[in-house]
């Protein structure tokens, strides 16, 4: 599943094509891709057309386009194989596209912004906005102190300039939970899935099996770093692709699966240490780190 860097190439990528671009008709190829919206293509399309986009907005893996007015916003949740793409209005049907938007900018001209999802996991809707509750900026790339009502309960992410590092250390700190469990917890902080927690902890010398209430407040607050650090490089590098359903909206892989020293590297040499990675069963995945460098307290 696409996680934080992942999303945010998608909409650093959009942003510039959309901003203040009006949508000029909308096709649904494909209703399962309206998931969210649970009031049908109809429905969709009607509140879609001739209305302008103000900015590109991300929390944690949910990205959205607010729409004038400051009442509502498309939603995209890529789950795990969705594509938001940028075509020229005249381009052929891409495989597994589920839903194109036709925009006109008022710079670059007409473009189209294409839905495809191979699993149809993913999902656009349009959703209401509503205050947030630190009447801080909704997300990363919004100005505006609103966020989609399906996204509201979402946490910021590490990233997001609001985030509130004694919150997220103190919140750590009272849980039995193993560290990776609470890494992934989407509503303590976003937009961190399997492989960037993998990648923190090993970068963090931490066991995935340490409870949160074992972790110093330095040894969280030097984690959360660590997240960071992870999260910016990712970003830098494009994200991770493994195959070809996440690109960015150019169809684009990201390269930092070459970056990667845990996941995915079960028996490898640990780029730290020289000793095996292990991989282990982990909620119907896998984690991957080093015995040697990440001790179980």
């Amino acid at each position: 599943m696409p996680e934080l860097p992942e999303v945010e190439v998608v909409r650093a990528g959009l942003a510039p094509a959309v901003v203040d671009a009006r949508i000029t008709a909308v096709d649904v190829l494909d209703e399962r891709a309206l998931t969210r919206h649970p009031l049908g293509a109809g429905d969709f399309v009607a509140r879609l057309e001739g209305r302008t986009v103000t900015a590109a907005a991300r929390r944690g893996k949910f990205l959205w386009l607010m729409l004038e007015g400051g009442a509502e916003a498309v939603i995209a949740h890529l789950g795990m194989s969705g594509q938001l793409l940028l075509r020229t209005p005249d381009a052929p049907v891409e495989r597994h596209e589920r839903i194109r938007l036709h925009i006109e900018h008022p710079q670059h001209g007409s473009l189209a912004i294409v839905f495809a999802d191979q699993r149809t996991f993913g999902s656009l809707a349009v959703d209401a906005l509503e205050d947030t509750p630190d009447a801080a900026a909704g997300g990363f790339g919004a100005q505006a102190p609103r966020v989609p009502s399906q996204v509201a309960h979402i946490a910021r992410d590490a990233l997001d300039p609001a985030f509130s590092d004694v919150r997220f250390i103190a919140s750590v700190r009272r849980r039995a939970s193993a560290i990776k469990r609470i890494l992934l917890d989407q509503t303590l902080v976003s937009g961190i899935g399997n492989i960037y927690a993998d990648e923190s902890l090993w970068a963090a010398r931490i066991h995935p099996e340490t409870q949160g209430r074992a972790l110093s407040a330095p040894a969280v607050r030097r984690l959360l770093s660590d997240v960071r650090l992870v999260l910016q490089k990712a970003l830098a590098e494009g994200g991770t692709s493994f195959d070809a359903q996440y690109v960015n909206v150019n169809g684009q892989a990201g390269y930092f699966a070459h970056s990667l020293n845990a996941y995915g590297r079960g028996g490898a040499p640990c780029p730290r240490c020289g000793g095996p990675i292990r991989r282990e069963a982990f909620m119907n995945r896998s984690s991957h780190f080093c015995p040697r460098c990440q001790r179980r307290r």
